[in-house]
């Protein structure tokens, strides 16, 4: 199988769990916040914000490293040693979260007054011990199964496991939960994300036998898998600041629990969003940049260019959808409540899709083991991120708060670039991406006439299906694609629709002609 029929396969595999968790997860988090309101959802989503920091912390080193090690070790044909690299960071992942565990508890109870308000204080710990430990453990899992590429085993426990969450949260609804009944549902999901990521990772992991467990790793190995460990938690633990909404916090913090859940329900959709769109195949980054390396850096150099351009292309529509159609998203989803996130959700989706696009060169800096150079970014952007998050939402409430998420992301993204192109020698083709920003923002003033004319839910279906097609032939008009990249959407269009349309087909063949050679393979 070559190389762009497995990403292929991969990104199939992905973008179906992927698209599963997302929309589901959003369709959870509309009724969630339309039953709460936006006071209630500022509230619930702190808490959730709390867990998911607690997440990162605990996870930041030893699940990326079974992401690249186990990825690295394949590509370079010793899988003998991935069980002795599992059993090392299985261990490691339990004394991290074990530490995240002790640490929140200590500063739960000093400042828990900050977050209980009228609940209870020891249900409200409990709640987060138990639910950081659950999502920690599946969160692990998964970075197990990418490390192997096993995107169809994390697609079925996204098939399994999301619908049935949603299932609990409108029981709860129906049932006129508070903010404690909601958070109940929380911790019985995290079992079931966990029990099915086990199950997914069981033929991965290794078994004891009657020698016992592996033997230990080689020192070389260990020292440069307990050094990766260390930096990367660095990295994703200041980082998760730099790029999560800690601005939830802040606005909590500043007496506007309903300002925060604005700007949670803007930051979820635009993840959402971006996670669905360039994030199915982002996710593929990072096992598939650690795997060119274990061939080479040319290689490697080459997938950054690559999916680099991929990336903009699937992220410039988006973010040109956000502009022209995010207030009827915003309204057709949460309702009227949440009317003054329509802004918020436009900026933050240009965040994220900033962010989204420096996925190659991150995933590539990583796996060339940068990551101290990576560490002094994110901890100046996270420093930034405090620095202008409060003193921005002081200043400015909820319209400070997205101005300081774009400008930060901003910051992230040319730093991250700049330091891939100096490690990778190699240059992302600007001309390309330029095409492809120039051809979604041609797309969105052509589709532009159709905002305010039609009710809000089809005015999304609409809007988007119509920008779509309007800019996917501006893209093979303005040159956005290599000429090894269109034979194959030539192969695929005969393959699956037997070479209809006709204008289809005609189109794809003037584009052929005319496109630069190249592929990024």
């Amino acid at each position: 199988m070559s190389t762009r029929s497995a990403t292929l396969r991969n990104t199939a595999f992905s973008s179906i769990g992927m698209y599963t968790e997302y929309l589901l997860g959003m369709v959870t988090s509309v009724v969630i916040a339309r039953h709460l309101g936006p006071d209630g959802f500022g509230v619930y989503g702190l808490l959730i914000w709390l867990v998911a920091m607690g997440v990162a912390t605990a996870n930041s080193g030893t699940a990326s490293s079974a992401i690249k090690f186990v990825a690295e070790l394949r590509g370079a044909g010793q899988e003998q040693a991935i069980p002795s690299l599992l059993a090392y960071l299985r261990r490691a992942q339990r004394l991290f979260l074990a530490a995240v565990l002790v640490v929140g508890t200590v500063v739960f109870l000093l400042a828990g007054d900050h977050l209980a308000g009228d609940m209870d204080r020891a249900l409200l710990l409990g709640f987060l011990l138990v639910a950081t430990s659950l999502r920690a453990a599946y969160m692990f899992n998964v970075g197990v199964a990418k490390g192997f590429e096993d995107f169809r085993g994390t697609a079925v426990v996204s098939l399994v496991s999301t619908p049935l969450n949603l299932l609990m949260v409108v029981l709860a609804w129906q049932l006129g939960a508070p903010v404690e009944g909601l958070l109940l549902v929380f911790v019985v999901s995290g079992v079931v994300f966990h029990a099915m990521s086990h199950w997914m990772v069981a033929r991965h992991a290794p078994a004891r036998g009657d020698t016992g467990w592996p033997p230990p790793l080689a020192p070389a190995m260990r020292a440069r898998i307990r050094r990766h460990m260390w930096l990367t938690a660095m990295i994703v633990s200041v980082g998760f600041l730099a790029a999560s909404e800690v601005e939830v916090l802040f606005l909590n913090l500043d007496g506007d629990p309903e300002g925060a859940g604005r700007f949670k329900v803007a930051y979820q959709l635009a993840v959402g969003a971006a996670a669905l769109v360039p994030g199915v195949f982002g996710a593929l980054l990072l096992p598939m940049m650690a795997n060119a390396l274990g061939q080479g850096r040319e290689v490697a150099g080459r997938r950054f260019v690559a999916s680099t351009g991929y990336l903009v292309l699937l992220a410039a529509p988006l973010v040109a959808f956000g502009v022209v159609f995010g207030a009827a998203a915003v309204h057709a989803l949460y309702g009227d409540a949440y009317r003054e996130a329509a802004p918020v959700f436009a900026a933050c989706l240009l965040g994220v899709s900033i962010t989204a696009v420096t996925g190659g060169g991150s995933s590539l800096l990583i796996s060339a083991d940068r990551q101290q150079s990576v560490l002094a970014v994110v901890a100046g952007c996270g420093a930034l991120k405090l620095a202008l998050g409060a003193l921005l939402v002081f200043w400015l409430g909820l319209a400070g708060a997205a101005i300081a998420y774009v400008a930060v992301a901003i910051a992230s993204a040319t730093a991250m670039m700049a330091l891939a192109i100096r490690v990778s020698g190699v240059v992302p083709d600007w001309g390309r991406l330029l095409r492809a920003v120039a051809a979604a923002g041609l797309a969105a003033v052509i589709v532009l006439p159709l905002r305010g004319q039609l009710l809000p839910l089809a005015e999304v279906a609409v809007g988007a299906a119509a920008l779509a097609l309007v800019y996917a032939p501006l893209t093979l008009l303005l040159g956005c694609w290599s000429r090894a990249d269109i034979e194959y959407l030539q192969q695929l269009h005969h393959r699956f629709t037997a070479g209809r349309p006709w204008l289809g087909a005609r189109l794809l063949e003037w584009a052929c002609q005319r496109a630069p050679l190249g592929g990024g393979r």
